[in-house]
């Protein structure tokens, strides 16, 4: 068993390989990682999406068009629940700058709400994305789902692997033991193939004159979400999709919903309360 570790889009990496000669496999699953970072951030003024932000309508590269379509794809499939036009919202709650610079001095900002669900429309043949006046993306979460499949698709042609991208975890080739917090610990799954993800407001938080915040917006208020969720995680086939299932059960509003929610999608999932309760939901007990 190999393992490799790095830093890579705002957060701590882990590959593993169960097989002998991983080295090129873990280089080049990091340069994928790095050249996904390079395109899709919105906190590196070169990248494509920084550009598309800024001019409103871009000639995009097949990754971004590609991300671009499957977070319109979620927006709908969700009913509005993920919505990649956040971009605004989040930088009105004081996460206007990388996570590291906004957790080491908080923010002084009061929050105000930012519209979300402005127009977005994608021309797949001529490879265009144009956005509605005032309308920026924020595709972080579902960009970082995005590199974790295709960095496990890099390790794959050497042998079973996992990806570990700050709790965005795919793997592929022979059961993973993977452990997902609890209220009261943690439990393990096992999982031969696909993904887990969670999205909670106990990671990414911070302070402001106005109380402490979190990165997660409900599309809804244009500010942090409320209820009585602490995180959701969700098991699915790919990165991408346990990414926009966490989201949309975390903005269910309460565990009870976001339980039936699952059950009724089949989608695995582990919720937390903010008052110390776990529900397991979607077929797991």
């Amino acid at each position: 068993m190999s393992r490799h570790a790095f830093r890579a889009m705002g957060t701590d990496v882990e590959l593993h390989l169960d097989a002998e000669e991983g080295d090129a496999a873990f280089r080049d699953a990091e340069a994928e990682l790095a050249r996904l970072e390079a395109l899709l951030s919105r906190f590196l003024p070169g990248s494509e999406l920084s550009r598309l932000n800024r001019l409103g309508e871009l000639r995009a590269g097949p990754d971004l068009l590609a991300v671009a379509e499957a977070a319109l794809a979620a927006r709908e499939l969700t009913a509005g629940r993920f919505d990649p036009t956040v971009h605004d919202a989040v930088v009105a709650a004081g996460y206007d700058r990388t996570f590291e610079l906004v957790a080491a001095g908080g923010s002084p900002r009061i929050a105000v709400a930012a519209p979300c669900g402005g127009g977005m429309e994608i021309d797949p043949a001529a490879g265009t994305i144009r956005l509605e006046p005032g309308v920026r993306l924020d595709l972080g979460g579902i960009a970082k789902g995005y590199a974790v499949d295709r960095a496990l698709r890099i390790l794959a042609a050497a042998g079973p692997a996992l990806v570990d991208a700050g709790g965005d975890i795919a793997v592929t080739g022979r059961p993973w033991p993977v452990g997902v917090e609890t209220a009261g610990g943690t439990i393990a799954l096992e999982l031969a193939e696909g993904a887990v993800a969670t999205s909670g407001r106990d990671r990414r938080r911070w302070r402001a004159p106005d109380g402490e915040r979190h990165h997660l917006i409900d599309p809804a208020t244009g500010l942090p979400a409320e209820g009585d969720l602490l995180r959701a995680t969700v098991v699915a086939a790919t990165a991408v999709e346990a990414e926009v299932l966490a989201k949309a059960l975390f903005l269910a509003g309460d565990a009870d919903r976001a339980a039936a929610e699952a059950d009724d999608l089949g989608v695995p999932a582990v919720l937390v309360t903010r008052a110390g309760h776990t529900v397991l939901a979607g077929g797991l007990a």
